[in-house]
């Protein structure tokens, strides 16, 4: 079966940055649900599109294909007071960026009593090299195409 929207399909993922360090080990198979789901990259996607279990590629991506690039107006300073206790650099929050979307912050500097966040994705501004082979593709259930993703094996369970 070829890769096409609506379609499960089960692939090994190996990303590593510019300089070669593994990001995502691609130890364990990954299923997702093609055809722009928001499941995977749009550029993976693309490559794997008409493709059928057994194709393997490898790619480079730009920030713009990737994670887009930093934007340095999603960094934000907030009184540490505005924090429950034991507030660590690493730690992840929901909040509202300047432009009124919702984005997850990382806390990446506690300054005295300023916490600095950063609503960047943590790969926002790299290059990135992928490798991926295509495991296995098969016609998703109705189910899976409603709920957005691949349930079961590899997939998401509930």
């Amino acid at each position: 079966m070829n890769i096409c929207k609506d379609t499960a399909v089960t692939i090994r993922l190996k990303v590593s940055d510019q300089q070669g360090q593994l990001i995502e080990g691609g130890k364990e198979p990954v299923a997702y649900l093609h055809g722009g789901y928001g499941n995977l990259l749009p550029a993976v996607e693309e490559a794997l599109e008409g493709q059928t279990a057994g194709f393997k590629t490898s790619m480079n991506l730009s920030p713009a294909q990737a994670f887009g690039e930093r934007d340095e107006s999603l960094l934000q300073s907030i009184p540490k007071t505005q924090f429950p206790p034991g507030v660590k650099i690493g730690g992840q929050l929901e909040g509202r960026g300047e432009d009124g979307r919702t984005h997850v912050f990382t806390v990446i500097k506690i300054k005295g009593p300023e916490v600095i966040l950063d609503g960047n994705h943590p790969l926002a501004g790299k290059h990135l090299s992928i490798q991926v082979e295509v495991m296995a593709v098969r016609a998703a259930s109705d189910e899976e195409i409603t709920h957005g993703h691949v349930h079961g094996e590899h997939g998401h369970h509930h």
